[in-house]
């Protein structure tokens, strides 16, 4: 159902005027409905949003994404007020993930690094040496030498481009995402039969017979830059609808077709980042609850991985 023109724009105000008397700062994910993006202080993809938290000087945080996300903030933020729209918001990515069984594969594997995308719990995050977002998968591994075993957690589709693109054989974990992993062949190969001249970008979630057939690969940010520079007039899009917004909004000449969850919907939505609403981001301000709150203890051993993959994204940064 397509949400009330007026309600929202009454909402945005409201929102907007509060966050002006709290101090506070509005960080949403590519993947959110497009009237919050639209009033976001910053929108961009996860190690976007990770750098921004960091960042901010703004006594709170409102951050519209998903439970791991607003977990990020709050970790990089100890002494900030954290809140999200909806406590609900988690991920299914994340939960492929339990902390106990991790905990034994790791310790199965010794000797192993062990890097962990950031689609995971605080407590997969202290048990990691380092974290990497799909903007920087490719770097971080590489900044380890080739003769380095690693573990790759969680998300097997992602690990497995990676493996592909660097020539490393890291041990995978067996997670995925349910948004990307949905995606067939089939709807794909629909979809270039209706518009032979779309070209196909796919984020490197998507299973690899998906990612074999696409002209680019990349991460939300990174799809969205190819689709500005790039001379293709259409693109069929592999990933969550959201992205959609920025991209028509970016490139209005343009046409966009995302791959379809099914057949009964011209969509692909993530049923997490859409339990944000304008209604749920205002009250939460106003309320300033939902908060995100945690021990001081996992907060300190879930901080150092991050930091260590922002501080290598950096060099990797001034070297370039």
């Amino acid at each position: 159902m397509e949400p009330d023109i007026n309600s929202t724009r009454i909402f945005a105000e409201k929102f907007l005027a509060l966050k002006k008397e709290k101090k506070a700062v509005l960080l949403a994910h590519f993947y959110q409905v497009p009237e919050i993006q639209d009033i976001a202080d910053y929108v961009g993809d996860s190690l976007g949003l990770s750098q921004q938290a960091r960042q901010t000087e703004a006594e709170v945080i409102v951050f519209a994404g998903v439970h791991f996300m607003a977990e990020t903030a709050k970790i990089l933020n100890p002494e900030k007020k954290v809140l999200i729209p909806d406590m609900g918001a988690g991920c299914s990515l994340a939960d492929s993930c339990p902390p106990e069984t991790f905990k034994k594969f790791v310790d199965a594997h010794p000797g192993h690094v062990s890097i962990s995308y950031i689609n995971c719990s605080a407590a997969i995050k202290a048990m990691s040496d380092v974290i990497c977002t799909s903007s920087n998968a490719v770097s971080i591994v590489e900044s380890f030498p080739a003769e380095q075993p690693i573990i790759f957690a969680p998300d097997k589709n992602l690990g497995a481009w990676v493996n592909q693109v660097t020539g490393r054989n890291m041990v995978l974990w067996e997670g995925s995402c349910e948004v990307h992993e949905i995606l067939t062949t089939e709807s794909i190969i629909k979809l270039k039969i209706e518009h032979p001249e779309a070209q196909l970008i796919a984020h490197p979630e998507c299973k690899a017979p998906v990612l074999a057939l696409a002209d680019f690969i990349g991460s939300t940010t990174a799809l969205l830059d190819y689709t500005s520079r790039s001379k293709a007039t259409a693109f069929i899009v592999a990933t969550e609808t959201g992205i959609l917004h920025r991209m028509k909004k970016n490139n209005p000449e343009k046409n966009f077709y995302i791959v379809p969850a099914d057949e009964n919907c011209a969509c692909n939505d993530c049923p997490y980042m859409k339990m944000n609403t304008i209604q749920k981001l205002y009250l939460c301000l106003k309320n300033e609850r939902p908060e995100i709150l945690m021990d001081t203890e996992l907060i300190s051993k879930a901080a150092k991985p991050i930091l260590k993959m922002l501080e290598i994204s950096e060099r990797i940064k001034l070297i370039k």
